[in-house]
């Protein structure tokens, strides 16, 4: 799990197990967070037949369970502040340029948007982005959030949820581009507009893949760089 909290200058590589600590000592009665922080959520390109000059539309979250089992509510999105600076980044990296921005961004039983990646005249990087996502090669993005209010859930009372925790309350910060991500239930679209089959989700796996060795950041690094699992991170890229 990657997180960023106040007074970090770049992410830390924690466990859910120390995020669930914290965030049982941190909350009031009401699922409050006393002090927001920065969390990584993912999700899959939506690809139509539209014409890729006005961009790509993309599903930036969806509120099926993740592979940390956790939810991200779709109505507890704030948008406000991400439309005035709508930056789409690679693999959550704030020491490069952003690759390109987001538009058409709305929160409805899924959040989604539209990504215009940069010309090639001045950003071959983020073009290159873009051209792998042309061809289907980069299909995968992931949410950069300031996490505002949470839901512990009680098994016993709930035993059909299939999640641990559910975020209600959220800030987008950021959306970006990323090999792997940790939500794998966004289900893309195919050249023709037609969603994948529901059926398809008894097949996938939940099993954790973020926090695995060199994770994707960029530059790239391994996992003795990262400072393991729940080591600190100097840098302020994530998955």
């Amino acid at each position: 799990m990657l997180c960023r909290f106040k007074d970090d200058t770049g992410f830390r590589v924690i466990s859910w197990k120390t995020l669930t600590k914290f965030l049982q000592v941190s909350k009031d009665r009401y699922g409050k967070v006393s002090v927001p922080f920065e969390v990584i959520q993912a999700g899959y390109l939506a690809k139509t037949n539209e014409d890729e000059t006005d961009g790509f539309p993309w599903i930036f979250s969806t509120f099926d369970t993740d592979r940390f089992d956790e939810r991200v509510d779709p109505d507890g999105w704030e948008l406000e502040r991400y439309r005035d600076n709508p930056v789409v980044l690679w693999a959550h990296c704030h020491s490069i340029p952003a690759i390109g921005i987001a538009k058409d961004i709305v929160a409805s039983d899924t959040l989604s948007g539209t990504i215009r990646f940069n010309d090639k005249e001045y950003d071959e990087f983020g073009w290159s982005i873009g051209e792998r996502v042309k061809n289907g090669v980069i299909r995968a993005g992931s949410v950069g959030m300031l996490v505002k209010e949470i839901e512990f859930i009680d098994k016993k009372k709930n035993p059909e949820e299939t999640c641990d925790l559910i975020i209600r309350k959220q800030e987008l910060l950021e959306f970006s581009l990323c090999n792997v991500p940790a939500n794998p239930f966004a289900l893309r679209k195919d050249s023709r507009g037609e969603e994948s089959s529901p059926d398809d989700r008894k097949d996938r796996t939940s099993a954790p893949t973020t926090c695995s060795p060199g994770c994707g950041s960029w530059p790239l690094r391994n996992k003795k760089e990262h400072g393991g699992m729940d080591g600190r991170r100097e840098d302020s890229c994530a998955q």
